[in-house]
């Protein structure tokens, strides 16, 4: 039983795995501890200087730097042309065969009250949001599950008796807004709960092929909810949020990119589905896991009675965050800013 827990669930050692908003924050450190741990890697971003400087990076922490590979390419992924294009590259560099790892980890953020986001705002955040997943995801599994026009399997069969090989993965990265959104996030939230949607619909979808192919890798589908991180993009975001917005998110646990990424990474390891990052997120997490998968039988039953108690909790959170934006705009206004007043 003991060895069955400690099993590893993600294996990289010798693998390529290539990861989408690779140049910074969570991918750029993502990158760099699973290249400690044996990966070779790709990474992917539109600006050419700092994808040369990621993976130099990232190549510092090659577990063997005489076997290991790294690579980059420079992309715009919220295309579904430009995603078939990484791949095709990606399948180049690699000596012909597709990564076995996937992980979306681009994304952008415009938080902001609904009615005052610039309209083309909406369409941004879900192009760099859901559509890099979706078009990623589509590229990607094309390349491990498409039949050859005769019908046959993708690739060959295994050898007998070699047993199953490693699976392979896709990684969403999602949000606590996944999970529960507030004042300042509606016009973000809905890209992020539709990346969630995917993941559940789509981990589903790959029971098909797993069947209807034993013989090749079976395809596990993850999402890693990330706690915030003082990055360049959490400096954006507050450039554009709104007091009101900054008030509510007090109390928020902030961690470092890499140690989101490490926590990231051991969710992934131990077989978890859905990968919280946080005390806060996991909670809410079990709230609204609905028809989720749930990570086995006692992880399942774990995180169904912790829902049982947040789902009780949740009510008079919600209750606590309408008491304090109603205050709010009696005391400021409905601009969401402090209005200061006048002498």
């Amino acid at each position: 039983m003991g060895s069955f827990l400690s099993r590893n669930e993600f294996p990289v050692e010798g693998r390529t795995i290539l990861i989408t908003g690779g140049s910074r924050g969570l991918g750029l450190n993502a990158a760099r501890q699973l290249a400690e741990k044996g990966a070779n890697v790709i990474i992917v971003a539109r600006n050419e200087t700092k994808l040369q400087e990621g993976v130099a990076f990232i190549s510092q922490g090659a577990r063997t730097p005489g076997s290991q590979r790294f690579h980059h390419i420079a992309a715009d992924v919220t295309t579904s042309a430009e995603c078939a294009r990484v791949v095709a590259e990606a399948i180049a560099w690699n000596n012909g065969s597709p990564p076995d790892i996937v992980w979306c980890c681009s994304g952008s953020a415009y938080p902001t009250l609904y009615i005052d986001t610039p309209p083309e705002q909406f369409q941004a955040m879900m192009d760099s949001n859901y559509f890099s997943c979706a078009y990623m995801a589509h590229a990607v599994l094309n390349a491990w599950l498409r039949s050859n026009p005769d019908g046959a399997s993708p690739e060959t069969p295994a050898e007998p008796n070699a047993g199953p090989r490693p699976a392979r993965h896709i990684i969403f990265t999602g949000s606590f807004v996944s999970f529960y959104s507030f004042a300042g996030f509606t016009p973000y939230s809905p890209s992020k709960a539709a990346i969630r949607a995917l993941s559940d619909s789509l981990s589903q979808e790959m029971n098909l092929y797993a069947a209807a192919h034993p013989n090749i890798p079976r395809v596990r589908v993850h999402t890693v909810f990330p706690a915030t991180m003082p990055t360049q993009g959490l400096d954006e975001e507050n450039r554009v949020k709104t007091d009101l917005t900054k008030a509510l998110e007090e109390g928020d646990q902030i961690l470092e990119p890499d140690e989101v990424a490490r926590r990231a990474i051991r969710g992934l390891e131990s077989g978890e589905d859905l990968v919280p990052t946080s005390t806060i997120i996991r909670l809410v997490m079990t709230s609204v896991l609905g028809g989720s998968a749930r990570g086995g039988f006692w992880k399942g039953l774990v995180n169904t009675l912790l829902g049982w108690i947040v789902l009780v909790v949740m009510v008079f959170i919600r209750w606590e965050m309408d008491t304090k934006v109603t205050k709010w705009g009696k005391q400021h206004g409905s601009s969401g800013m402090i209005q200061q007043k006048s002498k």
